[in-house]
């Protein structure tokens, strides 16, 4: 019998190498009918060093060309107007320097807020009867990094964006991602704060403060052992089934002449 445990343990030692890694499925927790909590849904916010398109257009073209920044001509479609604008920045003091209204407060508002805000104060302000105010985020944006098939800056162009849609622009992650602990940090009130989420945990990920992502957040993605590993010489050569094949091979013929 003694000859015999030799082969079986290296057997099981190459299945043990060819097993499949069980953090590599999403959603792993819920099935056809499953309910999950979702965090409120979380509209972007405006901040300062926002760069914003805003576009005033109304039936005189002369009173759309004072209110838009511009450099190039415009072009009048319906109640649509295409530029080749220049944006308002967000300054410091959560403002912008609108034409005719002077310093506006935009910080904290949300797009659709600003929309609404500018459309009144020039109306009340008597600058314009009927107005359409169309705002548009310029240099908004989330990066993703790490272990990702696309890692780079990826722009925001909607209200609500979440770590699901950021990582879908990033190509998802590559297979030897780390899906178990995706990092997410986030400037609050000055401070850098570190969340943690689990893409294979749709309970946890759902309800987590970051699922909806906000302006200049960072996306982590950290490479897993393997892919770790393989930043070394001969770094995973012990774990695979290569090296259990080659090895077993040759202790069998080994134990074939010794127990001959």
């Amino acid at each position: 019998m003694k000859h015999l445990f030799l082969p079986i343990a290296v057997a099981a030692l190459a299945l043990w190498s060819c097993s499949t890694p069980k953090d590599i499925v999403y959603f792993q927790d819920i099935s056809n009918g499953s309910e999950v909590t979702v965090e409120l849904p979380a509209d972007v916010k405006i901040q300062a060093g926002d760069k914003l398109r805003i576009i005033v257009s109304t039936p005189d073209q002369r009173l759309s060309e004072m209110f838009n920044l511009q450099t190039g001509a415009i072009q009048t479609t319906n109640i649509t107007t295409v530029a080749n604008q220049i944006g308002y920045t967000v300054q410091a003091d959560g403002t912008i320097d609108f034409p005719e209204l002077g310093n506006i407060p935009v910080a904290g508002l949300t797009r659709e807020q600003v929309e609404v805000y500018l459309r009144q104060e020039l109306i009340a302000r008597e600058l314009v009867t009927d107005p359409v105010v169309v705002v548009d985020y310029l240099n908004m944006g989330v990066s993703v990094l790490g272990d990702v098939n696309n890692p780079g800056r990826h722009s925001i162009s909607k209200d609500r964006y979440t770590i699901l849609q950021a990582i879908a622009d990033a190509g998802d992650l590559a297979i030897t991602g780390e899906r178990t602990n995706v990092k997410v940090f986030r400037q609050e009130a000055g401070d850098q704060k570190v969340y943690e989420v689990n893409l294979c945990d749709a309970q946890t990920l759902y309800a987590s403060p970051v699922f909806y992502l906000q302006q200049n957040d960072v996306v982590y993605v950290e490479p897993n052992d393997k892919r770790k590993r393989e930043a070394t010489t001969n770094g995973n050569t012990l774990l695979s089934y290569s090296f259990y094949l080659t090895c077993g091979s040759f202790l069998m013929s080994l134990a074939v002449l010794l127990f001959k």
